[in-house]
This record gives C-alpha cells, sequence and structure tokens, in this order.
C-alpha cells in the first residue's frame, strides 16, 4: 500500500504531464488556425468583422417589436412573441381572446 507522500508525488507529476499535454494542445490548435488562416488569406481583423461572421443576414433591420396586446387593467404590452405573460394567460383563462386584448390601430 503505498504512503501519503508517494502518493502526493504521483498527483504532482500527473498535473505536470496535464499541463504538459493542455500546452501542447493548445499550441497545435493555434498552428491549425495559422496554416487555415494563410490558405484562405485570412487575417485577425476577418474574423472579428461582422460581415464575415458567417451570420445570416438579415433582410430588414432589428430592433424592438411594437406591441400588439394590452392590459386593459394595467396598461402593460405584450408583442406576441414570447411566452404569453401572466396577465394574457389569466385574460384567456376568464374567457376572453386575444382579440379582446388586440391594440387597434
Amino acid at each position: 500500500m503505498a504512503n501519503i507522500q508517494d502518493l502526493l508525488k504521483q498527483r504532482e507529476e500527473l498535473e505536470r504531464q496535464i499541463k504538459q499535454l493542455q500546452e501542447n494542445s493548445r499550441a497545435e490548435a493555434v498552428n491549425t488556425i495559422k496554416e487555415l488562416m494563410a490558405q484562405n488569406n485570412l487575417t485577425i481583423e476577418d474574423l472579428s468583422s461582422s460581415s464575415r461572421s458567417g451570420k445570416k443576414e438579415s433582410g430588414g433591420k432589428t430592433g424592438t417589436v411594437a406591441p400588439k396586446y394590452r392590459d386593459p387593467a394595467s396598461g402593460k404590452t405584450w408583442t406576441g412573441r414570447g411566452l404569453k405573460p401572466k396577465w394574457v394567460t389569466e385574460a384567456l383563462e376568464s374567457g376572453k381572446t386575444l382579440d379582446d386584448l388586440s391594440i387597434k390601430a
């Protein structure tokens, strides 16, 4: 049976080996990235540019959406997107419809 000192030495050696492997893995990843950048004529700016981020470009503007529904009691509003607020759920349970809560233009 190993004593505590032997186990502590083994742990230190394992931690050293883990650190070395992590450093090697990181260096390999950096080299791979550099090679891919060189092959594709990419710069650091290309990686941080929003126009080349790989995201699908939207056709319109982004931002807030106008509310479609209003709670007559509190004046709270909801756009109709996402989870229904509690006041909408309660109104629907009491027999109202979304049309009843609709903000008329």
